[in-house]
């Protein structure tokens, strides 16, 4: 999605039907946020690491027949998924393009909406991202991201197979540059780039038994998989072990879990 750097939970097909089952899970706090920012009809709206779907169609729907949306990402896989969605769809007010996010190439403030959803903390340098986006709205826009923070990713009763991949991912994170905290630290990224009248919602995420983001640890073990068995931090039997205690822990319907906070945060770009 960025740069050089590769998104932090991969780009393996898995990851990208995640995806898309994910911007449909996510949807109606996104349509929340939208509604908060005022978004208006015939706006022009970029969306930073749309993913094979991300907000795209509704962004669409928002600004109407006489407004536009670009998508920008990385991946090229989840180009060709975001654009063969988008053309199912019969969506003709968006494009997806390949690009870097730190470096989208798109002109300067020309648009009246930059966005983004959890892209910060699967990244190195998130505030080189903050920044391009500042950059393309137009005076008076608006920037907003959607972002979480690992603060609260907590099961009870306690396990310790839970406690295990919790570790293992932050300590993943903070090797490859990245900060699975960037949530709570939005607002700033927001005032220090430039942007005014900043405002900030906060989600906690609690998954009852039939949710089918309770499982979403188990997508995080398989995407890490890999790497942590390639620097031998932990044997292949011992991971697997704790990825089925894991999910026996999960599918135990008396087990509380609960994901976030998650942080929406937007502000105004000064005319």
């Amino acid at each position: 999605m960025t740069g050089g750097d590769e998104y932090f939970l991969g780009c393996r097909r898995a990851e990208q039907e995640r995806l898309q089952r994910q911007a449909e899970q996510l949807g109606p706090e996104a349509v929340r946020l939208l509604d908060d920012i005022g978004l208006p009809t015939g706006a022009r709206v970029l969306e930073i690491g749309c993913g094979p779907r991300g907000c795209l169609d509704l962004l669409s729907a928002r600004v109407g027949p006489s407004g536009s949306v670009t998508g920008v990402e990385k991946s090229e896989e989840a180009v060709v998924l975001a654009r063969k969605f988008v053309a199912e769809r019969g969506i003709r007010n968006v494009e997806v393009l390949c690009g870097d996010a730190r470096s989208t190439g798109l002109p300067r403030a020309s648009f009246d909406l930059v966005t983004a959803r959890l892209v910060l903390v699967n990244v190195p340098s998130p505030e080189q991202i903050v920044s391009e986006a500042v950059a393309l709205a137009r005076p008076g826009g608006a920037v907003a991201f959607h972002e979480v923070d690992w603060a609260a990713m907590i099961c009870d009763p306690p396990s310790p197979a839970w406690n295990t991949f919790v570790e293992l991912f932050v300590t993943q994170s903070a090797k490859n540059g990245i900060d699975p905290f960037v949530g709570r630290k939005l607002p700033r990224l927001l005032r220090s780039a430039g942007l005014v009248d900043v405002r900030v919602h906060p989600i906690i995420h609690v998954h009852p038994p039939t949710d089918p983001r309770r499982t979403i640890f188990l997508n995080f073990a398989d995407n890490l998989r890999e790497r942590v068995l390639a620097q031998n931090l932990m044997a292949e039997a011992t991971f697997m072990d704790l990825k089925e205690a894991l999910r026996q822990h999960i599918d135990n319907p008396n087990t509380l879990v609960v994901h976030g906070p998650y942080f929406q945060a937007w502000g105004r770009k000064p005319a």
